[in-house]
Parts: structure tokens; sequence; C-alpha cells
């Protein structure tokens, strides 16, 4: 496991920051105890720093997981958000997109999310703009009310949230 290089930390930062914005600093400046990002193999790892130090005695062929996964790097270098980030990021998020529960399953294989799904929309969403989760938002609060149930409100994937749900024994 070892610290992420500059180009990387860019990638990364710059994901967190179209869904959390400026708070990305207290993603990692904590209260309770201060965290850092971490890359083992191609994965991304959220790790709290009295946990990384224990970690050191730890070989790194036999180090499999340590903290929370929050993505990885495609072979291309670009860097793909996983929905094991959700809990920490959902805190931080500037808009986020409630779906009613017949809207679920859809969203988990991948589907857009329709108006008749939505169950709330934080006020004052921007066109575009990203949105938890792991979507960007087709439509702003203002446009969404004028819609009929069948528009499409978020899309634009940018993870296969179902793929959690098909290969969580090897996303790590």
């Amino acid at each position: 496991m070892r610290p992420l290089t500059e180009d990387e930390s860019k990638a990364v930062f710059t994901k967190l920051s179209n869904f959390i914005g400026k708070n990305l600093i207290s993603l990692i400046d904590r209260k309770d105890e201060p965290y850092c990002f971490r890359l083992h193999r191609d994965r991304v790892f959220y790790v709290p720093e009295s946990s990384m130090k224990l970690a050191v005695s730890v070989a790194r062929p036999n180090l499999v997981s340590l903290g929370t996964c929050f993505g990885k790097f495609s072979k291309g270098g670009t860097f793909k958000l996983h929905v094991t980030a959700l809990d920490h990021l959902a805190q931080y998020a500037k808009y986020k997109v409630w779906i009613k529960p017949n809207g679920e399953m859809p969203f988990l294989y991948g589907n857009h999310v329709l108006k008749a799904h939505l169950g709330r929309i934080t006020e004052d969403t921007p066109e575009h703009q990203g949105v938890l989760w792991i979507r960007r938002d087709a439509r702003s609060t203002v446009d969404t009310r004028k819609l009929d149930p069948t528009a499409i409100i978020v899309s634009t994937n940018r993870t296969d949230v179902g793929e959690y749900l098909r290969d969580e024994e090897t996303l790590f």
C-alpha cells in the first residue's frame, strides 16, 4: 500500500470534488482522526492514519484490503468511484437524489432515474451537476417540476452500481 502520486491524487480529488465540492477538505482533516488515501494494486482506499501505521507490519502480497475502497483506476488511468464510498461521501455531498423503492432495482442495473422514481432532490440543484449517487444530473430542480413522469431526471452513468451486486467477490 503506497501513497498516491501527484497525477493519481489529482484524478481522485477531481472526481470527488464533482460530488462534494469544497467539503473535500473535511473528508481528510476530520475531527476524530486524520484519514488518508492509499493505493493498493489498482484500488484507492480511504484509511485512518492509525490503521495505516499498523498495516506496515503486513507484507504487501498478504494485504488484501484496508479501510474503505473508494474506487479504482482503470487501465487507461481514469479513476472510477465504487458504491462502497457512498457512506463517506453522503455526509458531505452538495446535491442528493432520493429514489423511491420502485426505482431502486432499475437504478442498480444501470438504468436512468425517471421522474416517477424520484422521491426527493436537493433544492437548487443545477443542471448537469454531479449528484449522489454516481450519476450526473440531467435536469435542474426547477425543470423537474414541469416534466411528465416518464422523463429522465438523472442519467449519464459514472459507475455501474449493479457491479457491486454482480461481482462482489472480485471487487477487492
